[in-house]
C-alpha cells in the first residue's frame, strides 16, 4: 500500500486543490471514514451534513464518524495505514511518525497556502515537516500559562517573575511551577533565552541524534533564572490547579484547569501569559511548549477521491468548524479569524495563551527518555550554592543525553520498571531479565506497600510501557514484577 501510495500521490496532490473546470469534477457521493474524539462525534456529523448542503461541486459524503481518540489514532493508522480512517485528528507530537509512516498526504500549493494564511505560525510549523505541509492544524489549545490569585497579586506584576515572588512571599502564598517533575514546564526558562532541543530520525522513526542547546551560556542564565523560585520558600512543583485552594496565589498550567480555578478564585481570578525574568540586567520572557490538534488526509490510491478529502478538510478545520467546536467543546482555535474574535478573546484562558503562543514552540517528536533526563535538571540547580555548580547541573544532563545514543542494542530492547517502588520518585529504572518462557522479571523481588505505583518500559524510554494506567499494589508485601511481552501483562509475584 505505501507503494503504490507513493506513486499516486503527486497526481493526487495536482487534483486535491487544482480550481476545476466545473463542479462535474468532484461531483458524487463518497464513503468516508473520519476519527474524532469522542466529544466531537456528533459535532462532525452535523458539520459533515452542513459541508454537505453548502459545497459547490455537488459533492455528498456520506460519512462514518468513529471516536477515536487523538492519542490512539496515530498509532492505528501506523499499525495499518490501509485500514485506517480517511480524515482522522491527531496530536501534534505524532506528526512525524505518521510522515515517515507514509499516513499523511503531503498537501499541494492552494491547501499549503490555505492552512497558512489562516492558522498561527505555531501550529502552521506544526504541520509542517522540511518545506511541505502534510496537516490542517484544529486547535491551538494545549500549552501553558499563568493562573493568578488578584487579591494578592496586582495586574502589574505578571509581567515580572521576581515581582510575582515578592507578592507571593509578602502573603505568605505559594507559587506553583513545575520545575522539579516535569521536564515539560522545566524547559520554559531554557526557551527563554534561545535554547533549542530538536530531536532527529531516520526513515523509519528511530532517534539518530539531537540539537539541544542546554548546556550552554545561554543555558547558564535560563538555570540562574529559575533558581530564583526554585530557592524560594513559597515554591511548589505542582502544576495543579486546585492549589489555590490549598495556599497557592499562582499557578502555572493550562485550560483544563480552568474550571477548578475560577471555583476557587471567583472574583478574583486572573490568567496571563507567562512573566519575564531578569538576569544581568536584561529580561527573558518565558518560554512553553505549544500543542496542538491537526486533522490528517490519508494518502488515496482514487486522486478525485483524495481532491474530495481535502475539501472536506478544509471546511471542517476553517474558520467556521473551528468555532463551532469552539462554542459548543470550548477547544481553543488556530484560525487567526476565531482567535481574534470578540467570544475567543472574552475567554480569559484562551486570550493568555494566544499571548503566551507568541513564545512558544511547537512541542515535535521528542525521545522518550528525555523527560526523566531533563525533569532532574530542576533539583540539581536547586542544590547548587553557586555559578560552578550550575554549570555542573547543565553538564551533568549533556552526559545524560549523550548517553541515549551509546545505548547497545539490548540496552534499548530491555524492558525496565520505574515508579513509586521503595519510596522511589519515578527517576530510576530497575531491572529486569527475560526467562526461557518469554517473560521478563526483575532481577530481585522489592518490598512494596499498598498503593505504590509503577509502569514497565523499554529502552528506558516512555515510547513503549505498560499498563495503560500505572500498576497499582493492592496488599503490601515482597514481590518481583513480571512482564509478559506477548500478551503485555504486567504482575506482581511474591516473592
Amino acid at each position: 500500500m505505501k507503494k503504490l501510495v507513493s506513486l499516486m500521490l503527486a497526481l493526487v496532490m495536482a487534483l486535491s486543490m487544482c480550481s476545476f473546470a466545473g463542479a462535474s469534477s468532484l461531483e458524487g457521493t463518497y464513503d468516508v471514514t473520519i476519527w474524532v474524539g469522542e466529544k466531537a462525534v456528533d459535532l462532525t456529523l452535523k458539520q459533515v451534513e452542513d459541508f454537505n448542503a453548502s459545497n459547490e461541486y455537488g459533492i455528498k459524503i456520506n460519512p462514518t464518524v468513529e471516536a477515536v481518540s487523538e492519542a490512539d489514532s496515530a498509532t492505528q493508522m501506523v499499525t495499518d495505514v490501509e485500514a485506517g480512517a480517511d480524515l482522522y485528528c491527531f496530536a501534534q507530537d505524532q506528526f512525524a511518525r505518521l510522515v515517515q509512516a507514509g499516513a499523511l498526504m503531503q498537501l499541494g500549493a492552494g491547501a499549503s497556502e490555505f492552512v497558512k494564511t489562516n492558522n498561527d505560525a505555531g501550529t502552521v510549523a506544526a504541520a509542517t515537516s522540511g518545506e511541505a505541509i502534510f496537516a490542517y492544524p484544529l486547535t491551538a489549545d494545549n500549552g501553558y500559562f499563568l493562573y493568578y490569585d488578584k487579591s494578592v497579586i496586582p495586574d502589574e506584576d505578571v509581567d515580572s517573575l521576581e515581582k510575582l515572588i515578592a507578592d507571593c512571599e509578602a502573603a505568605g502564598k505559594n507559587f506553583s511551577f513545575e520545575l522539579n517533575t516535569s521536564a515539560w514546564y522545566l524547559a520554559s526558562f531554557f526557551f527563554a533565552t534561545g535554547c533549542v532541543s530538536e530531536w532527529q530520525t531516520d526513515d523509519d522513526g528511530k532517534f539518530i541524534s539531537v540539537h539541544d542547546t542546554f548546556n550552554s551560556p545561554e543555558g547558564l542564565i535560563a538555570v540562574k533564572g529559575m533558581k530564583k523560585l526554585l530557592d524560594s520558600p513559597i515554591h511548589v512543583s505542582s502544576s495543579a490547579g486546585d492549589d489555590f485552594a490549598s495556599g497557592s496565589a499562582a499557578v502555572v498550567t493550562g485550560t483544563w484547569s480552568y474550571d477548578t480555578v475560577s471555583q476557587i478564585l471567583g472574583e478574583n481570578f486572573g490568567a496571563a501569559d507567562l512573566p519575564s525574568f531578569e538576569v544581568d540586567g536584561k529580561e527573558y520572557h518565558l518560554g512553553s511548549y505549544n500543542g496542538c490538534k491537526l486533522m490528517g488526509v490519508k494518502p488515496q490510491t482514487d486522486a478525485v477521491k483524495g481532491a474530495v478529502l481535502n475539501q472536506l478538510a478544509q471546511y471542517l478545520t476553517g474558520e467556521k468548524g473551528q468555532m463551532e467546536r469552539f462554542e459548543a467543546l470550548g477547544w481553543g482555535p488556530s484560525n487567526l479569524a476565531d482567535q481574534a474574535s470578540e467570544a475567543v478573546q472574552n475567554n480569559a484562558t484562551l486570550a493568555a495563551l494566544i499571548a503566551q503562543n507568541a513564545y512558544s514552540i511547537p512541542q515535535g517528536q521528542i525521545h522518550g527518555s528525555w523527560w526523566d533526563l531533563a525533569k532532574v535538571i530542576a533539583d540539581d540547580v536547586k542544590a547548587a550554592t553557586d555559578d560552578a555548580g550550575l554549570q555542573a547541573a547543565l553538564d551533568n544532563y549533556s552526559e545524560k543525553m549523550a548517553a541515549l545514543f551509546t545505548m547497545s542494542d539490548a540496552e534499548m530492547n530491555a524492558w525496565t520498571v520505574i515508579g513509586s517502588i521503595n519510596g522511589d520518585d519515578w527517576s530510576v529504572d530497575l531491572p529486569m531479565t527475560k526467562g526461557d518462557d518469554g517473560v521478563w522479571k526483575t532481577d530481585e523481588a522489592y518490598a512494596m506497600d499498598a498503593g505504590v505505583e509503577f509502569k514497565v518500559r523499554q529502552g528506558k524510554s516512555w515510547d513503549n510501557n505498560f499498563p495503560a494506567d500505572n500498576f497499582v499494589v493492592e496488599t503490601a508485601g515482597t514481590y518481583y514484577v513480571t512482564f509478559d511481552e506477548a500478551t503485555e501483562t504486567v504482575a506482581i509475584v511474591a516473592e
